[in-house]
């Protein structure tokens, strides 16, 4: 039975008797045998680009668009080119690539690589607003090991409204080395693109944008879209399929495992492919992150991906009102009667990330989550450089959250090793390359944070929780790159200011 009672419901309700009673007893969604598969998955379509000038070039259009996801009016949507998430971008290691990206929306937007390693002023964080009726040409060479990465909108202030609405694509980062690793790799036939997202639809079909002041994380769905589908299914064709899992979702913490707690392996996180495949019955996601997994299927048969309860440290009202007791029916896997065969994963897959720190190595800096508005106990200030790192250099950052809410921490830019989680060493599905990683409260979590090549001490790169109301509510900050000796400078002035 789907129960989803957080929206609109009043605090005098949920804190007085018998109404917190009830409040608590209807503020859980759970969907598990209550969806009908009856919708296709959609492939999201693959753009390689063109080549001009020696580089890859791509063209996107941020729009509004409409998406039938129910029967009835069909549902106003934003997002790239179609009107509702956007194309798959896929280049190789070693290539220059240029993204033309137009605004066609009605306010200003940007464009975030999530994961990518770039300069600060092609990173399309809030620096970089794309105004109504123009456009903007980023451009970087690639070099980091393949991935699945993403991107989306990151205006001060609006992220959560605008990924919400739809906004949010995946770029696929190939190398050479990474044919050893023997994973499927036919996009959309064995290698899947699977972007998750949770919305609530009101009686018009049309998304509704309140979310529990209570629970204060941003907006719960009651409804999972598997890019844009709702109740979607999948054929699968071979012995082995490879689904690239993504948050996409604003404020929710997906389990994923599969219907009959069959193991599957886990090959990639963030940055690229683990050292080993990790086999496992759950992977746990907050927003942002991305996992990579290989399930085995056998003929003929029907399992279904699903999120279970997540474990998000809480205490039970917390942890009930944030999400923590949701399960969902995600996505179903429908095995052709005659599969095509399909090697196992390799028994190593990539390098392990080496940076020559170990988590006895003393911590350069702290960051304190406190609250929903601060980082360190300063809410983000466009015109604010927090501080500056040397290029070349690799820091200890000491990450901890001890307020009683879902957290999780996002550095732009690069990607971290995680040295030690309450002060011990990782567990496996920590022990590649990442980008964001979910804080438990009162959890410290050191990392190894690098900074290569790129170095512009005006143009800052962001760190945040990527629960995107608290970004845009201020749990954010900023750090420039600087050349060996050189002092932080000036922030651009933007309309975001």
């Amino acid at each position: 039975m789907l129960k989803a009672g957080l929206i609109g419901v009043p605090a005098v309700l949920a804190v007085s008797g018998a109404g917190f009673g009830i409040w608590y007893a209807v503020s859980d969604v759970d969907t598990v045998g209550e969806v009908d598969f009856t919708n296709p998955l959609a492939i999201p379509p693959l753009l390689t680009g063109r080549q001009e000038g020696g580089r890859r070039v791509f063209d996107l259009t941020a729009t509004a668009g409409e998406r039938r996801l129910k029967s009835g009016r069909a549902t106003t949507t934003w997002g790239f080119d179609r009107g509702h998430l956007g194309p798959t971008l896929r280049a190789t290691r070693g290539e220059t690539v240029l993204v033309n990206v137009r605004n066609d929306l009605p306010e200003t937007t940007t464009v975030h690589w999530h994961g990518m390693h770039l300069p600060a002023a092609m990173d399309g964080g809030p620096h970089q607003p794309i105004r109504s009726g123009e456009t903007w040409s980023p451009t970087w060479k690639i070099d980091q090991p393949a991935a699945t990465l993403w991107y989306h909108p990151h205006p001060h202030g609006r992220t959560a409204h605008h990924v919400y609405r739809g906004m949010a694509g995946l770029f696929i980062v190939d190398e050479p080395a990474a044919s050893a690793a023997r994973l499927p790799s036919r996009y959309g036939v064995d290698d899947v693109p699977v972007i998750v997202q949770d919305v609530n639809l009101d009686d018009d079909n049309q998304l509704d944008e309140g979310y529990s002041r209570i629970a204060d994380v941003g907006i719960l769905g009651d409804t999972l879209l598997v890019n844009g589908t709702v109740g979607p299914y999948f054929t699968v064709t071979t012995e082995r399929v490879r689904l690239r899992l993504v948050n996409a979702s604003p404020a929710r913490v997906y389990n994923f495992g599969l219907s009959d707690d069959r193991p599957f392996a886990l090959v990639g996180t963030d940055g690229g492919l683990l050292p080993a495949p990790h086999t496992t019955e759950r992977v746990q996601l907050s927003p942002g992150e991305r996992a990579e997994i290989v399930v085995t299927a056998r003929q003929g048969e029907r399992i279904v991906l699903r999120s279970y309860p997540p474990a998000l440290g809480l205490d039970p009202i917390n942890s009930r009102i944030t999400g923590g007791d949701d399960r969902f029916d995600v996505l179903e896997l429908r095995a052709a009667d005659q599969l095509s065969p399909s090697p196992e994963p390799a028994a190593t897959l990539a390098d392990p990330p080496r940076l020559g720190v170990d988590a006895t190595a003393p911590a350069t800096r702290r960051f304190e989550l406190a609250g929903t508005t601060q980082i360190n106990g300063l809410a983000m200030d466009m015109n604010r450089i927090d501080f500056g790192v040397v290029r070349g250099t690799t820091e200890v950052w000491d990450v901890i959250s001890p307020f009683p809410k879902p957290h999780n921490f996002h550095v732009h830019g690069t990607q971290f090793q995680v040295l030690s989680v309450n002060g011990v060493a990782p567990p496996p599905e920590l022990a590649g390359w990442k980008d964001t990683v979910y804080t438990t409260p009162e959890v410290p979590m050191r990392l190894a944070v690098r900074f290569s090549e790129y170095a512009d001490r005006n143009v800052p790169f962001m760190y945040h929780c990527h629960l995107l109301l608290h970004e845009d509510k201020g749990m954010m900050g900023q750090f420039v790159v600087t050349e060996p000796g050189q002092t932080p400078g000036t922030p651009p002035h933007t309309d975001h200011n």
